[in-house]
């Protein structure tokens, strides 16, 4: 199933402007880092620093998921979409292990924070950046769906409330002198960065080993094809999602003594409908005479 141009143009914007905007914080926090020696600082740092592998490898997974289907993969390339996830699920998992060694040292290494002001403002011009980035990710996942887009949001949203965590403990730390607060939130970050790996992995999994659409979307499948007057019933529904792109298949009852002509009719008023809501997935249809003997799949 081939992906629109509106729809590929999109992601790969989104994947140049999440590659543009980490390679600019990486920038800024490094300054800031060198400038205050705070660990929560560091913390973002790090974090900027996978996101830009991650965002890379998210590059690659959107230009070879946009790719048409060819004769070595006849149904399509979506899956370097969930692929690129768990690639970020790694990048993820080895920022909070890094963040989490450097928060040991400094509660049992104290080390004053300097210079909180131009930390500060660093902060805040990266939580403006971050902001303005997902707002363009988030723009773009509901005109393609895109579950490598959508991992790269979900990554940068943890960045943008981690951010904010870091400008909360330069405050605190300039105002209340508790060096505590700084590798305490640097703990929490490091946690919740974790945490939310661990949500990204789950959803490319799901993709990678053909998990089912989910009940509301299956549900909405079968009151569509039965609200066919001419159909009789459904069997046997099995559907699966590869990035973008959905398969749906499953048997049609019809009439035993309808003829070839008006049995492919059916099938192509039912194909239409499902194709309005959910446009551009590729439906396989089977027709059933009822009465016909066969065997159910208990998940059918």
């Amino acid at each position: 199933m081939a992906v629109s141009e509106k729809s590929a143009s999109l992601m790969r914007a989104a994947g140049v402007a999440s590659v543009s905007v980490a390679t600019l914080l990486i920038a800024i926090k490094l300054y800031a880092f060198v400038a205050t020696n705070s660990v929560s600082m560091l913390s973002s740092l790090f974090d900027s620093a996978l996101d830009l592998g991650a965002s890379l490898v998210n590059l690659f997974a959107i230009r070879t998921a946009v790719t048409p289907a060819d004769a070595e993969h006849r149904f399509g390339h979506g899956k370097a979409e969930p692929l690129a996830g768990l690639v970020q699920v790694a990048f993820i998992l080895g920022s909070s292990l890094l963040l989490l060694f450097e928060v040991g040292k400094h509660f049992f290494y104290r080390e004053a924070v300097e210079q909180e002001g131009v930390g500060i403002v660093v902060m805040v011009v990266s939580i403006g950046l971050t902001l303005v980035l997902i707002l363009f990710q988030r723009h773009v996942i509901r005109q393609t769906e895109s579950m490598a887009v959508h991992a790269d949001s979900a990554h940068y949203f943890t960045d943008f409330l981690a951010n904010l965590a870091v400008i909360v403990s330069l405050l605190l730390t300039s105002l209340l002198g508790w060096w505590w607060i700084d590798p305490l939130f640097g703990l929490l970050v490091a946690l919740f960065i974790a945490f939310s790996a661990l949500s990204i992995g789950r959803a490319a999994l799901d993709m990678l080993m053909d998990r089912e659409m989910d009940d509301q979307d299956r549900d909405r499948i079968k009151l569509i094809i039965r609200s066919n007057p001419e159909v009789i019933d459904l069997h046997e529904l099995r559907t699966r999602v590869a990035g973008q792109d959905r398969f749906i298949q499953f048997h049609l009852d019809l009439k035993p003594d309808i003829t070839l002509k008006d049995a492919h009719r059916i099938s192509d008023t039912v194909e239409a409908s499902l194709l309005e809501a959910f446009p551009g997935a590729e439906i396989i249809i089977h027709q059933d005479p009822l009465g016909a003997d066969r065997v159910i799949r208990r998940f059918g």
